[in-house]
């Protein structure tokens, strides 16, 4: 454990870690469970186009959503798209531009405008307040993102739905094993999404899905994934290739058979956080509530600049030096990003929360690949840095020899 400042990678000190330690490693599950399943699929000789894998695959996911429909997909951004032609959006689709940029290029892409709301700056998911400002004649739905895994304000979005007889779809990129008010995600609006890549703490190498319980939607999504075919020589609706392979199903069995040990392992690494950056001043911990469901995926941290006396970058900078590739979530907010900003240039007038919470978040790393003593050594590489604010600030002033902040 470094001890004095002068310790410090950015002060000429060794690295903490020698191999960079990242926010999301892929959790693998039982190797062999893993292996047994690829043969199986070689022996079948199927590897794509609805085999058994995926279809167990879907099964056991429905299942644990708690809704009747799972399609999975080759990756999230094609479910999003497609769930999104599915029911129906057109004009204007209300989005939080905190959320990753793909929310919003699921929607451009098929020339839609998505129209970016702020957030509520406590919980980080969409305001609803705002949701109901944000409704023109344009507005044909909503998507809210279930954020770090906490579910966004589902009853009052639902409501809003109702109200202006518009469509509510759900990005849980996030939020796949958690729930709001006992209720699983996956059976909030009239469709969610969730994420399989290789990141999140379930993967499918790449791959995604559409969970629903509405039966024509579901058909009419089988049928978009997959160019529209219903049986062999027969396209009746218009479609994409947007089909999982069976080997990324294979993976997603095999992490679902180890689904609750993960979450074990996440809950521990939180609350290891929790307990090392109790009381420190400037340094906000987002929390989970654990009377719900939670996958603990995440480890957001607020920094106040000014109480804690260094910049988020300034910090992010030093722990990227020590190997600690905390990221920036989701800087610098999709509507400052391209073509967005150029399309929409005075959108921020409406987004304070929004820009605060991109210039304040960090993410530090978790998952299976992190040990009770990485998070020691992380959380007190926070602190020395934050002890010595002034010392650190100095050496990454503008024309200092250290690197700008990742």
């Amino acid at each position: 454990m470094k001890t004095k400042f002068s310790e410090l990678a950015l002060f000429g000190g060794p690295p903490a870690f020698a191999q960079p330690v990242h926010v999301g490693r892929p959790n693998v599950g039982d190797r062999k469970k893993l292996l047994a399943r690829f043969e199986e699929i070689l022996d079948r000789n199927v590897l794509t186009n609805d085999g058994p894998c995926v279809r167990d695959f879907e099964a056991r996911v429905a299942e644990l959503a708690g809704v009747k429909h799972c399609v999975a997909c080759c990756n999230a951004t094609i479910a999003l798209e497609i769930a999104s032609r599915a029911l129906g959006l057109t004009g204007e689709v209300i989005v939080p531009s905190f959320t990753f940029v793909a929310t919003a290029h699921a929607l451009q892409w098929q020339e839609i405008t998505p129209v970016f709301c702020d957030v509520d700056p406590l919980t980080h998911n969409l305001d609803p307040a705002a949701v109901e400002r944000m409704i023109t004649p344009r507005t044909t739905g909503i998507i809210g993102v279930h954020l770090w895994g906490r579910p966004c304000d589902v009853t009052a979005l639902q409501a809003i739905a109702r109200r202006h007889n518009l469509k509510l779809l759900f990005d849980a990129a996030h939020a796949f094993a958690c729930s709001s008010g006992g209720r699983m995600v996956g059976s909030f609006g009239d469709a969610e999404v969730f994420s399989f890549h290789a990141t999140k703490f379930l993967n499918t190498f790449e791959g995604g899905a559409v969970v629903t319980n509405d039966d024509d939607l579901a058909h009419k999504l089988r049928l978009m994934r997959n160019f529209g075919f219903a049986g062999y020589d027969n396209v009746i609706y218009i479609g994409t290739n947007g089909k999982m392979c069976e080997t990324s199903a294979a993976m997603g069995l095999t992490g679902l058979d180890a689904l609750d040990q993960f979450i074990d392992v996440n809950r521990t690494n939180h609350h290891a956080y929790r307990d090392a950056l109790s009381g420190l001043p400037g340094v906000r911990l987002l929390e989970y509530n654990e009377r719900e469901r939670c996958n603990y995926q995440y480890v957001p941290v607020e920094i106040d600049a000014q109480a804690a006396g260094l910049h988020r970058d300034m910090l992010i900078a030093v722990l990227h030096r020590e190997g600690i590739l905390a990221r920036r979530y989701f800087y610098p907010g999709c509507h400052l990003m391209q073509p967005y900003r150029s399309l929409f240039p005075h959108a921020r007038l409406l987004l304070a929360h929004t820009e605060s919470l991109c210039d304040r978040i960090l993410v530090l790393p978790t998952g299976t690949a992190v040990a009770p003593d990485d998070i020691r050594m992380i959380c007190g590489i926070i602190r020395l840095a934050l002890r010595h604010a002034g010392d650190v600030s100095k050496k990454l002033a503008p024309g200092s020899a250290a690197p700008e902040p990742a």
